[in-house]
């Protein structure tokens, strides 16, 4: 009798540490034994479901992108980080602070007529952008910060 007990004891340590051990990998223990663990409702079992256990938008995971600055080849700027409530007038008034412009322009979405939040200013010279994209960049225009560069391309693309 003794050593059926002894056998049925050491087996079921041997099998109950097993599956302690496993229970314990599952279920994170909480270091503050006052603590009870935070019980979520349905739907917000189902939002984290689909969001990958966190409230933030794919945009908000994403982070903000980097600032790629472009080296000023040419008069014509590339302004970005507009307010949506900027218009042409304002950007033009803007840089002819710096020096002579030619062309203000903010680029707008031709289904939705809003702006896309960036635009494009054309300089009189080459120096003159320069020196604009010098003292225009990162200051605060309208409640935003603008990132001023040089434009990619000087071709317009009509699609």
């Amino acid at each position: 009798m003794n050593s059926n007990k002894s056998r049925h004891r050491g087996r079921g340590q041997r099998n109950g540490g097993q599956r302690r051990n496993q229970r314990d990998a599952r279920e994170p223990r909480s270091h503050n034994s006052s603590e009870a663990p935070k019980k979520l409702t349905f739907w917000q079992k189902l939002i984290s479901f689909f969001t990958g256990g966190t409230s933030k938008t794919p945009i908000e995971r994403m982070g903000p992108r980097p600032v790629q600055r472009v080296a000023v080849t040419s008069p014509k700027l590339y302004v970005g980080n507009l307010s949506f409530r900027a218009l042409d007038s304002d950007l033009f008034d803007l840089f002819k602070g710096v020096g002579d412009v030619q062309y203000a322009e903010i680029v707008f979405d031709r289904q939705t007529d809003e702006s896309k939040g960036f635009g494009f200013v054309t300089m009189q010279t080459v120096d003159d952008a320069k020196r604009a994209a010098e003292r225009l960049h990162d200051k605060d225009f309208m409640g935003r910060r603008l990132v001023v560069s040089g434009s990619k391309s000087d071709s317009r693309r009509d699609f």
